[in-house]
């Protein structure tokens, strides 16, 4: 197997160890992310795309064995190559049993350990193509679990609040399965008439007796049908629903002829399916017919990483070629976009970018074209830039606040964020006038 473009990451603290390896696998086309020790692995692992992880069982702060264990129940784990010592074979075994891929006791061959590193790799589920959906952690995990069950008949639901981008997802899952060719059919639950969306879901005999009237059911033939805010449905076609999911089966309105359901159903919804059954305003069977396989779309605040992708998509997909478009956004708008709450999601990003594309006739999107609702009059002979020193210092402290909020304001594990020491973050700190116990 090549392993050119595969991310390795490895957990080693003897740096004549873990140089070898990295110059072994990065000659062989591989990213290797390199921790040293058991927390500053946990830490890195939450942002690696690490395909594979090789790990030392004995560490300087804990070993590799407990650091898997803990690992363990995490969404989607890499699989780990655990290397170790003759002495501690007996554990090397253990934590196999409890999920590990594979162990190496030193000495061994490297050509033969990146056959069995490579080997590893091949018989995990692809990814895919990665940063399809996002950047970040989640929305990687999210990337995965689509791949896994792209080719599944069972129904999924997709949740979180509106603007996320579900709908994106059930386009991205239709994409990327063997249902590809066949239509995708979009219906917004909330946005049909009750006395309407019947007809439109299932179809119905025409005035003369003779025509039928196509519904959406029967136009998906055999891809996706994505019901959007499944929740809005009225109880009366939530049965009628129901027989659809479960005996893949329907009637057109008025029709007698019985008709077969060849596609695959994905729901949506922004609001929680368990209150409205408590409210006896969603029916309990039908709920767990469509939340087989459940994916849980994050807000776009609690997802940062992908702030800056999505902005840079948005931008080439409205750039016009018949006019002259923005490079791209300052670092300042990038600042205050990253400190920007989102309520609207990535529909209210997607808008901002539409807009300052439009509107903007600079090199550069600044804040005032991403963010105008913000525009306050300057006061009376204030400057109309900040410095150089004081933006670098407003750009160091708002870094510093997120990493301390990330980490529950641990100031090592904020500084392995940073990539400084904890003598530089302090100092920093200090003199921004940071301080932890706030985060």
């Amino acid at each position: 197997m090549q392993l050119s473009g595969q991310v390795i990451g490895l957990i080693e603290d003897d740096p004549v160890m873990g140089e070898s390896l990295v110059q072994s696998f990065e000659l062989e086309g591989c990213h290797v992310d390199w921790w040293k020790s058991k927390n500053e692995a946990r830490l890195g692992l939450r942002s690696s795309n690490a395909n594979l992880v090789i790990c030392d069982l004995r560490l300087p702060d804990g070993n590799g064995d407990d650091l898997f264990i803990d690992l363990a129940g995490s969404k989607n784990l890499p699989p780990f190559l655990f290397v170790t010592a003759y002495g501690d074979i007996d554990r090397a075994v253990a934590v196999m049993r409890a999920g590990a891929a594979d162990f190496v006791t030193k000495p061994f061959d490297m050509g033969a350990f990146i056959e069995r590193a490579s080997a590893l790799i091949r018989r995990r589920p692809p990814a895919g193509p990665a940063g399809a959906l996002g950047v970040s952690g989640a929305m990687r995990s999210i990337e995965a679990t689509l791949h896994l069950i792209c080719d599944a008949v069972s129904p999924v639901l997709l949740t979180g609040e509106t603007g996320v981008g579900k709908e994106v997802c059930a386009r991205f899952l239709h994409a990327i399965s063997a249902r590809s060719k066949e239509p995708f059919i979009a219906v917004n639950c909330a946005a049909i008439p009750s006395d309407v969306i019947e007809r439109e879901l299932f179809g119905y005999r025409g005035g003369s007796g003779q025509s039928f009237h196509h519904g959406f059911a029967e136009r998906t033939r055999g891809g996706i049908l994505f019901l959007d805010e499944i929740a809005e449905l009225a109880l009366p076609l939530q049965a009628k629903l129901l027989r659809l999911v479960e005996a893949r089966e329907y009637n057109r309105v008025g029709g007698e002829q019985l008709l077969q359901f060849k596609g695959r159903i994905v729901c949506s919804t922004n609001r929680g399916l368990a209150a409205r059954m408590a409210q006896q305003q969603f029916r309990t069977d039908l709920y767990y017919r469509i939340n087989v396989v459940t994916v849980d779309v994050p807000p776009l605040h609690m997802r940062p990483d992908d702030i800056p992708w999505l902005i840079e998509h948005f931008l080439g997909q409205f750039a016009r070629a018949d006019q002259a478009t923005p490079r791209g956004v300052s670092t300042l708008t990038l600042d205050a976009a990253l400190e920007h709450a989102w309520p609207g999601n990535v529909r209210e990003l997607r808008n901002r970018v539409e807009r300052a594309v439009a509107l903007t006739r600079t090199e550069w999107i600044m804040p005032a074209d991403f963010f105008p609702d913000r525009l306050k009059p300057l006061p009376t002979g204030a400057p109309v830039f900040a410095t150089l020193s004081q933006a670098r210092d407003d750009a160091e402290k708002r870094q510093i606040e997120r990493a301390l909020k990330e980490t529950g304001g641990l100031i090592l594990d904020a500084a392995h964020l940073l990539g400084v020491s904890r003598t530089t973050l302090w100092d920093k700190m200090r003199r921004l006038g940071v301080t932890a116990a706030e985060h």
